[in-house]
């Protein structure tokens, strides 16, 4: 068998009809969108097509659809755009200790810039508790940030009832939701679960790297970070990466028609690997289970195993690619601040692995992998004179 990829989370292959499809825009509808001739009309309709198709998977109108560079820079300007837009109304701001680092560190910014955050503990599935969101919530809370999926856990947030109750405890909030790791994958409404704002990326969908979008609640206005021109509705300055553009609309749509048979396939894989992983000795998931879990994220630890990025670079000598947590850090030693803001004991903290799926690993490859990783844990405890 080949190379076993189980490091979805990071990033997924690109479709070949996404490929084929952003191929066929670089060559063919190359204009300018801004542009007043055939080349640029032909670039702006693909635009909004694509808009389209992006606004259909959430149930929304595509005017309320606005292109970003991926996901990161949809969380900085929802976080930063709205604090900084509502100034005048208040200047508290809610989190949870276990968001993606450019929603963390855009608070950051915000509080040197002189508002107040809070951030919320998780408790040891990392689930936030209603009961602690309630007691901070005021009048003077302009927005409130909470992750969909956890990245590294797969942490499903109830996101229906945290909209409901920033509802009725602060009026003025603004609800932002990450949902770069949940789109495509679980159902997500944002009228529904009185949302505002909601962060999405193409390439976690098998779509292009590069490219992301933001929903943006009709009525609901933020600072543009980006100045200098009238794209995305003069709220985003920049020629629009048209083919992107499309490759994100056309992932978005395939993503959307097969969301419950996508979930359903992805719900099986990742029961038969949890089975197959749990059947070596000392191992441990962390996170929740069942239906306050992602369907395609697993993270795992081992007794006697302390240095996950080690784990990695053994299973990669064997074909299997998985991550010691969020990519965005996965480079760095330090523990995962997800695993710290859960309880997980230090040596867990270190030696804890992502495992994260796609609708096209087969049962095939999730079988054979806890085999692997077997091998890989006992070669690790026999290396260090463990277990």
């Amino acid at each position: 068998m080949g190379d076993i990829y189980l490091d979805n989370s990071a990033t997924t292959p690109v479709l070949p009809e996404v490929v084929e499809a952003m191929g066929q825009v670089m060559l063919s509808a190359y204009g300018n969108p801004s542009s007043l001739h055939g080349k640029g009309l032909q670039a702006e309709k693909l635009i909004q097509a694509s808009r389209r198709q992006v606004a259909e998977v959430l149930g929304v109108e595509p005017r309320e659809i606005f292109f970003t560079s991926g996901g990161t820079e949809a969380n900085n300007w929802s976080v930063l755009g709205a604090a900084r837009k509502r100034r005048g109304r208040g200047r508290h701001l809610v989190t949870t200790s276990i968001e993606h680092a450019s929603v963390l560190h855009a608070f950051r910014i915000l509080e040197d810039e002189g508002f107040q955050a809070t951030y919320l503990p998780v408790n040891k599935k990392g689930l936030l508790q209603l009961e602690v969101l309630a007691r901070v919530l005021h009048q003077g809370t302009v927005l409130v940030s909470v992750m969909h999926v956890n990245n590294e856990v797969g942490s499903v947030q109830k996101l229906a009832e945290i909209g409901s109750l920033i509802r009725e405890k602060a009026p003025e909030a603004l609800f932002h939701v990450d949902a770069v790791q949940g789109f495509g994958k679980l159902p997500l409404n944002p009228t529904k679960a009185s949302i505002d704002l909601v962060s999405l990326s193409a390439h976690k969908i098998h779509g292009p790297k590069g490219v992301g979008a933001l929903y943006i609640k009709k009525g609901v206005f933020l600072e543009s970070l980006l100045v200098g021109g009238e794209q995305e509705g003069s709220l985003r300055a920049g020629t629009e990466n048209v083919p992107g553009i499309v490759g994100l609309g056309l992932a978005a749509e395939k993503a959307g028609k097969r969301l419950e048979d996508n979930g359903s396939i992805l719900r099986e894989l990742k029961e038969e690997l949890a089975r197959g992983i749990l059947r070596i000795p000392g191992a441990h998931l962390n996170g929740p289970g069942g239906e306050e879990s992602a369907p395609h994220i697993l993270n795992v630890c081992f007794d006697g195993v302390d240095r996950g990025e080690v784990l990695v670079h053994m299973l990669e000598e064997k074909g299997v690619y998985v991550s010691t947590g969020s990519a965005c850090h996965s480079r760095r030693t330090e523990p995962s601040h997800v695993l710290k803001a859960m309880g997980l004991q230090e040596e867990r903290l270190f030696g804890a692995i992502r495992i994260s799926l796609s609708p096209f690993n087969t049962m095939e490859q999730i079988q054979e992998a806890p085999d692997i990783l077997s091998k890989v844990v006992r070669e690790f405890r026999e290396l260090r004179g463990g277990l």
